[in-house]
């Protein structure tokens, strides 16, 4: 694919990854080239990557796990649901957190994804939000949701959970049931927050392999 020529004769050695699947392009930046990169996407004038259309946390701590593998689910759900934890043969040797960004370009209607991975220990990226303001919500969401940080963001609060959240919802560790929960006290005329009183529970997603209906239907 052209594009794809083109960021490897420009960026050289700065792309750690440069991938096209299913006609889509994708790039890995290190975080210390991810801002420059990203610059050069939207100024260039052969890339003209002016719109951001999305920026996302990834949290790949379970990437890889076998018992996530649909194809050894059983019928009542996956393997772990069931069966309980099991040992890990992930072969993933990357930073557990990553930034996805998609850009548009529609000078010359394209279209690139980049990809920049974060420490887990010290999940921090340079803000783009100077680049592409579209980008300040997105970064919040990715902070408040995974807690990744981004360095140069002029108002990092949480977005979407209440003030005085415990942890980020959206990392693979956080407890479905989550860690604290809020009810009235009438007595205090307010609401309080509490360590949360249900039991930790499994959810097995329902696998349907053969649905007799829709069968009856395309027949």
């Amino acid at each position: 694919m052209q594009l794809a020529e083109q960021l490897t004769a420009h960026f050289g050695a700065r792309l750690q990854a440069c991938v096209v699947d299913r006609d889509e392009v994708s790039i890995e930046v290190s975080r210390d080239d991810y801002l420059a990169v990203c610059q050069a996407l939207r100024d260039q004038e052969h890339f003209q990557f002016k719109q951001l259309i999305d920026l996302c946390g990834v949290d790949y701590s379970q990437y890889g796990a076998t018992e996530w593998e649909t194809e050894d689910a059983s019928s009542a759900g996956f393997s772990r649901g069931v069966d309980g934890e099991q040992p890990r043969e992930a072969s993933w040797d990357k930073p557990r957190f990553a930034v996805v960004v998609h850009l548009l370009s529609v000078t010359h209607n394209q279209r690139v994804r980049v990809r920049v991975f974060a420490d887990e220990q010290f999940p921090i990226v340079a803000s783009v939000s100077e680049l592409w303001p579209v980008a300040n919500w997105f970064e919040r969401e990715a902070f408040d949701m995974f807690g990744i940080l981004f360095d140069g963001h002029n108002d990092l609060r949480r977005l979407l959970t209440d003030y005085g959240f415990v942890g980020h919802p959206f990392r693979k560790d956080f407890p479905l049931i989550g860690n604290v929960e809020i009810r009235y006290d009438a007595a205090q005329a307010r609401c309080v927050y509490e360590p949360v009183s249900i039991e930790p529970r499994v959810l097995v997603p329902r696998v349907i392999r053969h649905d007799q209906r829709y069968s009856a239907k395309k027949a």
